[in-house]
């Protein structure tokens, strides 16, 4: 008589997930691999995720990926390796995306608030100051700015409100008239005349608008037509309604000669 192994056919009728042990001649015993969970006849996947979030940080997702097995990744605004995940302050790189004059103040998971410093306006991924400080920032503006300093020109850092009219920093480095007005000694009499004081005025508004004193003392015409305002009858506004604190800058495609 030979012994009976339980274990020959149909793994002794164990699950397919399960190794079957002989025991005594003709019995077995079913074990669950590892990973799995049960009698042996029923074996199921263990998901370490159902438990203590899979040792994973609790800032942290959990993903079964086979038999009590898993990844941790940590949540959006969280870094770490998952087991241990800290939170990233969004402010903490680049000031959260908002303007280099704003404070950003961090909300909640994945999100700020931008806020423009004191004496700065915008919308805190913007920010303007005063249309002085303004000039330089911008290519269009800058040479319009040096013009000013060489001249000790500072109406416009005062409180306002003003409007500027600005020719385009190319055309007063191509206009053979500048030199000429420096070497007269008019230049600032010239700068001045762009300027516009006591009146915040908007594209919109100078479109109803048909003449303007400059801080020269000399009136500015506007007209409005073909949907563009034109002063002097030459001069056309081609980009408007830069806002600072104290007023308004329009760059202008020609200078405007008193």
């Amino acid at each position: 008589c030979s012994a009976i192994n339980a274990c020959e056919t149909s793994n002794g009728g164990c699950s397919a997930k399960a190794e079957c042990r002989r025991t005594t001649p003709g019995s077995r015993a079913c074990i669950c691999n590892a990973g799995y969970t049960g009698d042996g006849i029923v074996c199921i996947e263990i998901n370490p995720c159902l438990e203590n979030n899979g040792g994973c940080d609790r800032n942290a997702e959990c993903t079964q990926t086979g038999p009590n097995q898993a990844v941790c990744n940590c949540l959006k605004g969280y870094s770490g390796d998952g087991k241990r995940c800290t939170y990233i302050s969004l402010c903490s790189q680049n000031n959260g995306g908002c303007s280099e004059f704003a404070i950003c103040n961090d909300t909640e998971l994945t999100e700020r608030t931008c806020t423009c410093k004191p004496n700065y306006i915008g919308d805190g991924f913007k920010c303007r100051g005063n249309i002085y400080q303004e000039l330089l920032r911008n290519s269009n503006t800058s040479r319009f700015y040096f013009h000013l300093e060489a001249f000790s020109i500072k109406d416009i850092a005062g409180p306002g409100p003003f409007t500027l009219f600005v020719p385009r920093t190319d055309i007063l480095n191509t206009d053979p008239r500048v030199k000429d007005w420096i070497a007269r000694g008019v230049m600032a009499q010239v700068l001045r005349y762009h300027m516009v004081g006591c009146a915040n005025l908007l594209y919109n508004d100078l479109t109803t608008i048909t003449n303007i004193t400059s801080l020269h003392g000399d009136l500015i015409h506007v007209s409005y037509s073909q949907n563009s305002v034109i002063l002097n009858d030459k001069a056309e506004i081609t980009l408007s309604d830069a806002v600072g604190t104290n007023g308004v800058i329009h760059v202008i495609n020609q200078i405007l000669v008193p």
